[in-house]
């Protein structure tokens, strides 16, 4: 399995303090209810965010990983949203009571000589402990900031009173998109690039990388990624290892969507393999990966899927389930 070991948990918290942090931006902070600290946790991660019954969103961490006593997280406004941070926004206050799950990190920082660190608008929520660890040892490393304006840049001022001239404000009202030829350079092995922000963004910074070295690029979608389609059984079976059963997945539903059927307990989030909460571990066959979590690497050793939106190049799938 990859990433960190996911804290299913479900934990209370109550939100003890709620700021506007730039145009249609919030940040909470959350702490245990009644007491005690949080699971302890990396830079990348994120959190379940549940609601209400039917809402669960999944948003990241973006304080000090060093300090357990209080998870803080920020949330934009998406008025396009499916209704997620319209709740957070109109209905979260200060002092309110609020169930969480995990955290849980497909996103987690690597060990390098240097970093180069690109954010587009909210997408500077997972860097932030990213470049609280980094600033800690002497490695070089910068951070490339983007949004629509200086004031829809949630902790523009605080960055750059914390890193100075490691921190380069780039508001597209001002300055245009990002020239990521020469933020990002000329490839080479000895820096790695995390980059999260919208899906142009990303997709660019995918386009400007693809001569790099494999693995210095990592990236966090909020939005499931467009997918190529493959040629894969439009109905396969799936084997439960643990239970001996064998399912037939449909063509017009999802494995996740028969395995509940059939009663078996499968975590889920997102429903669209961008979160990792329903990640489960591959003992053969070879999945049709859908997601939007794992690297070209992790997809090639075929041995997790996220059972939400992928399905199976080959006609039987067996689970660790």
């Amino acid at each position: 399995m990859r990433g960190d070991t996911p804290v299913e948990d479900e934990i209370d918290t109550e939100i003890v303090l709620r700021e506007d942090v730039a145009d249609g931006v919030i940040r909470l902070v959350l702490r245990p209810y009644p007491s005690g600290d949080f699971p302890a946790w990396q830079p990348g991660a994120h959190i379940d965010v549940l609601l209400d019954d039917s809402l669960v969103r999944q948003y990241s961490l973006c304080g000090d990983h060093a300090d357990r006593s209080v998870f803080e997280i920020a949330v934009l406004r998406e008025p396009l949203g499916r209704g997620g941070s319209a709740f957070v926004h109109d209905k979260l206050a200060e002092g309110d009571r609020v169930r969480i799950r995990g955290p849980r990190n497909h996103f987690q920082l690597v060990e390098a000589p240097e970093y180069v660190f690109v954010a587009g608008g909210i997408g500077i929520t997972p860097l932030l402990p990213m470049m609280r660890q980094v600033a800690r040892s002497d490695v070089p490393w910068r951070l490339v900031y983007g949004g629509r304006s200086r004031s829809s840049m949630a902790f523009r001022e605080e960055l750059v009173c914390w890193y100075g001239d490691r921190v380069s404000i780039q508001p597209q009202d001002e300055v245009g998109l990002l020239d990521l030829r020469t933020e990002v350079g000329s490839p080479r092995a000895d820096v790695a690039i995390y980059c999260c922000g919208p899906e142009p963004l990303l997709l660019a910074i995918e386009r400007q990388c693809q001569e790099w070295p494999t693995g210095c690029l990592h990236i966090e979608r909020f939005a499931p990624k467009l997918q190529q389609s493959v040629d894969a059984p439009a109905s396969f079976e799936v084997e439960l290892a643990r239970t001996g059963r064998t399912l037939t997945v449909p063509e017009n539903r999802t494995i996740v969507d028969v395995l509940e059927e059939a009663g078996v307990d499968v975590p889920v989030s997102c429903m669209e393999g961008t979160c990792g909460t329903c990640e489960t571990a591959v003992l053969d066959g070879i999945p049709d990966h859908r997601d939007s979590i794992l690297t070209d690497a992790e997809r090639a050793a075929n041995d997790v899927v996220f059972v939400c939106v992928s399905r199976s190049r080959t006609p039987t799938l067996r689970l660790d389930r």
